[in-house]
């Protein structure tokens, strides 16, 4: 590999691309120059030849008016030329020499002649997060007596209510709740979206849909009769136990898009208000259901929203499902208004490439890259995650109105919002198309820009924002999270002292108050699945191992440091690494809440003895990712001895 010719790294340090970093060891590793080059040309930039470098040096260097100016409330900014401020209701303000010194936090335009600035006014911090507990939940896998097949928006409502009235919990976490694409096969990964601005249908309650309610008994009948597996022998009483249990989205999506239609007929095939990005995803849906999921394929003058059209009647029933999606949303956000956070939602890092909003938004997105991580010791080659970044210039140039539209359309049905992968607001690790995931390098982000506009919103509606920062991350990522008011994520098996020799396991007396303290995550071994070593069984299994004799040996060190730390605190009390797997899970609860940590989650997975982790990160196929159901019922759980001794656990004082 040839060394990095100097005038091509002023180039990339001037359009945020990296030409080294330091790897998981902290070692600095650095990028070879024809990355970099290729990630430069998908910015735009040509650096194929030393002459091209020096003039996009050049034109890099000439000044020129910010497209975007990110201010905190009370910040001085001087402006060079005079102009008018315009704020979000259209009153305009004569500016001169600088701008207001008690502006509002707020998006506002500064027009100076020919030229228009973002001008984006942060507040100086979220509010305090309250200091409370609740479940982590992953939604499709909650299903009742009275759902299709899988957990639904009711299931979560009833959920909320009753751990609410009956635990006091204070949050529920969901899984992204992001709509998927209408096709068959269905995308079953959560952080797969078709968009973040638009929600699964497949959560939909069909009996809570007002058509249905207030239908006649034949069209009621007729519903009812397309209910998942009916020929069964108690289609309400679904089997989630067994180890073939499997959630099957297609199965679902078939059923409740029938019943949705017959419902939509009923209504005399309403046509909703359609803002512009609703009638964008709307059309996307027929579309697909007309030409396959996949719109690169699509016709040409479909492949752009601008010249797209689909016929208005598809287009009026997908946008009469999302007014369905929204108002059971909001009965469920309703349900936690008493709680002291409530729902938080969870916000995926990327969307599918085929996607609704990848068709939408392809003006400010790298179609064609793909976002992923570096060679680490556990991925040698880098991961590839499949999912297209924002162009950081676009973004910028566009004063982050996609980005801001897109935060809008999640917290308006949230209480508080988990970033996943937050540090990607800072930087995100870009593979060129046809490369692998080694050959990427960092493409860096404005970070104040992605952070101001999401403390605006989060502090408009209210919400507490959540940074998952786990894995190596930037001491400041973390630091700004704290700054913001934003709470970071602790997890058990990761709470180590990164300072001490050997990087034992945390006191909890010693995780950092602003922070979220879970024992596990999604990608995670359960609780249950740690002391039994499932991680390492099934990776063994389906050869996802390299040495599978030291993975059983780690495993066995980690777990007898766990039970000697629980030891340590008094929450076991003999010296038998066998005793009961119940009492060590009770005690991992109990060291949650030894921890100052303002928000302690549970998961249901923990409360039922569930082995099986919901994703095994690295599989697709070979492993059933997302779609493992809870071994009980909502109305089981309910029930459950089980969950009470956790809740008591958790928060003694309850």
């Amino acid at each position: 590999m040839a060394g990095m010719d100097t005038d091509l790294e002023a180039l990339a340090a001037l359009h945020g691309v990296a030409t080294w970093y330091r790897n998981a060891q902290r070692q600095r590793v650095d990028v070879d120059p024809d990355v970099v080059r290729r990630v430069l040309g998908l910015l735009g930039v040509s650096a194929d030849t030393p002459a091209q470098v020096a003039d996009a040096l050049a034109a890099a260097r000439t000044p020129r008016p910010p497209a975007t100016l990110v201010l905190h409330q009370g910040q001085h900014q001087a402006i060079r030329d005079p102009g008018v401020l315009v704020d979000e209701q259209g009153d305009e303000t004569p500016v001169s020499g600088a701008l207001p010194a008690r502006l509002a936090p707020g998006w506002y335009t500064l027009i100076s002649g020919k030229a228009h600035t973002t001008v984006l006014v942060a507040p100086p911090k979220l509010p305090e997060p309250p200091h409370t507990w609740g479940w982590m939940l992953q939604l499709y896998a909650l299903r009742s007596a009275r759902s299709w097949g899988i957990g639904d928006l009711a299931d979560l409502r009833e959920l909320i209510s009753w751990t609410l009235s009956t635990h006091g919990s204070g949050a529920v976490l969901v899984n992204p709740l992001h709509a998927v694409t209408p096709t068959h096969p269905v995308q079953p990964s959560p952080y797969s979206p078709s968009s973040r601005r638009f929600i699964n249908p497949l959560y939909l309650s069909i009996p809570d849909i007002d058509a249905y309610r207030h239908g006649s008994r034949a069209l009621r009948a007729e519903v009812d009769a397309l209910w998942p597996d009916a020929s069964g022998p108690d289609p309400r009483v679904p089997d989630v136990k067994g180890p073939d249990a499997r959630i099957d989205y297609d199965t679902v999506w078939q059923a409740k898009q029938a019943a949705l239609e017959l419902l939509w007929r009923a209504e005399g095939a309403p046509c909703p208000e359609m803002p512009e990005g609703l009638r964008d995803f709307a059309t996307f849906c027929a579309l697909a259901q007309q030409y396959g999921p996949h719109w690169s394929r699509w016709p040409s003058t479909l492949r752009h929203p601008a010249t797209a059209s689909a016929p208005q009647q598809q287009v009026a029933f997908h946008a009469w499902v999302q007014q369905q999606c929204t108002e059971q949303l909001a009965a469920a956000r309703d349900a936690a208004r008493r709680m002291a956070i409530g729902v938080v939602h969870d916000l995926a890092v990327g969307v599918d490439p085929e996607g609704a909003d990848a068709w939408a938004l392809q003006d400010v997105l790298a179609i064609g890259v793909t976002v992923g991580a570096p060679p680490d010791l556990f991925n040698q080659q880098g991961q590839n995650w499949g999912l297209p970044p924002w162009r950081p210039d676009r973004l910028a140039a566009t004063g982050y109105a996609a980005y801001r539209d897109m935060l809008r359309a999640v917290l308006a049905h949230a209480d508080g919002l988990r970033i996943d992968h937050v540090p990607g607001l800072w930087r995100l690790w870009w593979v060129p198309p046809g490369a692998s995931p080694d050959q990427g390098t960092y493409v860096n982000y404005d970070a104040a820009a992605m952070l101001a506009a999401l403390t605006l919103e989060a502090y408009r509606a209210g919400a507490v924002v959540i940074g998952e920062d786990l894995g190596t991350v930037e001491p400041e990522v973390t630091e700004t999270l704290e700054a913001e008011r934003m709470l970071g994520s602790m997890v058990l098996w990761f709470a180590r002292d990164e300072q001490a020799p050997g990087t034992p396991l945390l006191a909890p007396r010693r995780w950092p108050r602003q922070a979220v303290a879970s024992i596990s995550t999604h990608d995670l071994p359960t609780a249950l699945g740690f002391l039994r070593g499932e991680h390492v069984r099934v990776r063994a299994a389906l050869g996802l191992l390299r040495d599978e004799a030291a993975e059983w040996a780690q495993w066995r060190a980690q777990r007898a440091e766990l039970l000697g730390l629980l030891r340590a605190e008094g929450l076991l009390h003999t010296e038998n690494d066998n005793e009961n797997e119940e009492e060590i899970v009770l005690a991992m609860h109990a060291l949650l809440a030894r921890t100052p940590c303002q928000l302690l989650l549970a998961s249901p997975y923990d409360v039922v003895d569930e082995i099986r982790q919901p994703n095994l990160p690295g599989t697709t196929d070979e492993y059933p990712d997302w779609r493992l159901p809870l071994p009980v019922t909502l109305e089981q759980l309910q029930q459950d001895p089980r969950l009470g001794r956790v809740v008591a656990a958790l928060h003694p004082g309850k």
